[in-house]
């Protein structure tokens, strides 16, 4: 409990202290976009998430980052936790906003800063919200240079003692072949055990995160593209299954902090 207890209280300061950045992140952001994009990330990163991490006790063991390409893409990934975010948004190489569920834009502060993270909030119960979410990641990706992350099962998998991983929406896939931008394929093994399967205590664990290589659909055909959310899924659902036996030591190890 003691975790949970000093990652609260992080929190609660650096929503509290961090207002002034805000303000100076978005009036960088007025006048550079890029700049703006890249100030609000790395105070995030920097106060934000790493601290979070630390308080938290999580290490992280991350495996083929070199595969992500310089260039706006689309990260696919597996989601379990809410520090899936925090964990995976560390290691990105370029702004990227991240689809979340809409019941987040009413949280005071952090709505502001997912906000200047380029952050969509998608409300899973309006299907214009799911086309409006489609448009907007296509035209970040296209026209402002900007990354996107999506998690196509829709919601947190909460059956933490299956390795399956829910159903793929095939929609969300059309940010890729729309824009032709490579899809990431994004792998996040154990972030469960560190808040969600034993609300509201907070564990130290490790975590493994991989990324596979990056997929062109625009190298795909029809057929192909058409049945891509089953491809990169099948990739995930395996890489998940293989990382589990093949890093079980680190992940059962005590990360001593």
């Amino acid at each position: 409990m003691i975790r949970f207890i000093l990652v609260s209280i992080y929190l609660f300061l650096y929503l509290i202290l961090s207002i002034p950045a805000m303000f100076i992140t978005w009036l960088i952001g007025r006048f550079n976009r890029k700049a703006g994009d890249v100030s609000s990330l790395w105070i995030v990163n920097h106060f934000g998430f790493r601290p979070i991490q630390f308080f938290a006790g999580v290490r992280v063991k991350v495996i083929g980052r070199d595969r992500i390409p310089d260039e706006p893409l689309l990260y696919i990934g597996n989601h379990r936790s809410f520090f899936d975010i925090i964990l995976s948004y560390q290691q990105v190489k370029n702004p990227t906003g991240y689809v979340s569920k809409k019941e987040i834009l009413y949280a005071p502060l952090l709505n502001i800063w997912m906000l200047l993270l380029n952050c969509q909030f998608l409300d899973r119960k309006k299907p214009r919200s799911g086309m409006d979410m489609l448009l907007r990641s296509i035209d970040m990706i296209k026209n402002e240079g900007r990354s996107v992350c999506i998690f196509p099962e829709g919601t947190r998998n909460r059956n933490s003692d299956s390795d399956e991983l829910l159903p793929f929406h095939a929609g969300t896939f059309k940010v890729a072949t729309k824009t032709g931008c490579p899809i990431v394929p994004m792998t996040v093994l154990n972030t469960n055990t560190i808040w969600e399967d034993h609300f509201p205590s907070m564990k130290s664990q490790n975590v493994v995160i991989e990324y596979g290589e990056p997929i062109y659909t625009k190298d795909l055909d029809k057929d192909a593209q058409k049945h891509i959310h089953e491809t990169v899924q099948a990739i995930i659902q395996k890489t998940y299954i293989e990382n589990k036996e093949k890093y079980a030591d680190f992940i059962s190890k005590k990360t001593n902090r």
